[in-house]
């Protein structure tokens, strides 16, 4: 799955990373040791996780993360 950051809220982000794993949100945020009420904030929008939060879930779950300028 490839999605183009800009195009979306941060919430959708997160949502769609989980999704692609195929984990709960329990078990998602569990993964780095977030609480499941930490992941269900965030993915509907009540809450900001931060930028070291995004990268840690990319490591863990094997997701790239590209920076690209756009011209």
């Amino acid at each position: 799955m490839e999605i183009k950051a800009n195009n979306y809220e941060p919430n959708d982000i997160l949502k769609f990373m989980r999704q692609a794993t195929d984990l709960t949100q329990k078990d998602f945020a569990k993964s780095i040791n977030k609480s499941k009420d930490w992941c269900q904030s965030n993915e509907l929008g009540r809450s900001n996780y931060l930028f070291k939060d995004l990268l840690e879930l990319a490591k863990k779950h094997d997701f790239e993360i590209i920076i690209k300028r756009i011209n």
